[in-house]
């Protein structure tokens, strides 16, 4: 009897053991879910408030001037975290002015960081178009096919925009869909021309305004057109390589002149600061600053290359 009542005992506390086991396990269980749960909802605010952030900075005239030239740029990021960068990079070079080389010129921090993201922003776009430019003599050979089959523009158009990649597929598309919506070719085409516009782009633009309107031998074109384009294509990347070094050059001016004004206060401690307040150290400044500012415009004008 004895032998039997410990039998019991030791199974029903092992089935306690157990069942309190389970119990536990599935406390932690839960326990886990309700803070992935909550840290969820916490990243789930904070993309919301970034968001929102973002569309109220969209309203105003500096966020549609931002999504006009991020789009235009091919740009994926959102407006915030430009002006974000923005306001990091000009507090950044505010600090390091202000700590290095003078207090006067701590306000050219905000004003380099507007300069660096206009610049970025710029580049971009330049190279969006480059790239777009590249791209024509195989959009006009893709028309020039289209056509030669029997296709109505808008449908080569819409080929080409599926065929190429980015940025002539996108550009193609929007040029596509907005013919398919009844818009005039040559308004489309005026868009196209506004927001990639170049010297190649207006000469096949026209060829295809020309020919939509008066007819002709657009395939035959077309296929010239193609030709001269991969000629031109050739010289503009010869003279961008030639032209690399003296660009290189006009950005080396600008670097050039910072750092002289650094290496005068790693030399001496305060030269710039008391030079801003000397009537002399003024006019040094300013004309120093003239020569700089005149130099890198004077290369940067001689090295344009029209688009």
């Amino acid at each position: 009897m004895v032998v039997l009542a410990i039998i019991v005992g030791s199974l029903t506390a092992s089935m306690t053991f157990v069942l309190a086991l389970r119990q536990f396990l599935g406390l932690v269980a839960s326990r886990r879910r309700a803070v992935g749960a909550a840290e969820f909802a916490r990243g789930e605010r904070e993309f919301s408030l970034v968001r929102e952030l973002d569309e109220r900075l969209q309203r105003t005239r500096l966020g549609r001037w931002l999504v006009r030239e991020l789009d235009l740029a091919g740009l994926n990021h959102r407006p915030i975290h430009v002006l974000g960068v923005g306001v990091a990079a000009g507090a950044v070079g505010t600090w390091v002015l202000w700590r290095f080389v003078s207090t006067v010129f701590a306000v050219l921090g905000i004003a380099l960081a507007a300069v660096l993201v206009r610049r970025y922003l710029s580049r971009a776009k330049a190279r969006r178009r480059e790239k777009f430019i590249a791209q024509l003599p195989e959009l006009a050979r893709v028309l020039a096919n289209a056509s030669h089959a029997g296709l109505s523009l808008a449908t080569a158009l819409g080929i080409a925009g599926t065929e190429l990649p980015e940025p002539a597929s996108s550009e193609l598309t929007r040029v596509a869909t907005r013919l398919k919506f009844g818009a005039p070719l040559a308004t489309a085409i005026e868009e196209l021309n506004d927001r990639v516009g170049s010297r190649e782009t207006n000469v096949l633009m026209s060829t295809l305004i020309v020919a939509s309107r008066s007819g002709g031998s657009l395939v035959t074109a077309l296929r010239d057109i193609a030709e001269t384009l991969d000629q031109r294509k050739e010289t503009r990347r010869e003279v961008t390589t030639t032209l690399s070094q003296s660009v290189a050059s006009s950005n080396l001016v600008i670097v050039m002149g910072f750092a002289m004004l650094f290496m005068l206060n790693s030399i001496k401690p305060g030269t710039v600061d008391r030079m801003t307040r000397e009537p002399i150290g003024q006019v040094a400044l300013v004309v120093g600053g003239s020569l700089f500012a005149g130099g890198y415009l004077l290369i940067r004008r001689m090295t344009r290359i029209e688009p």
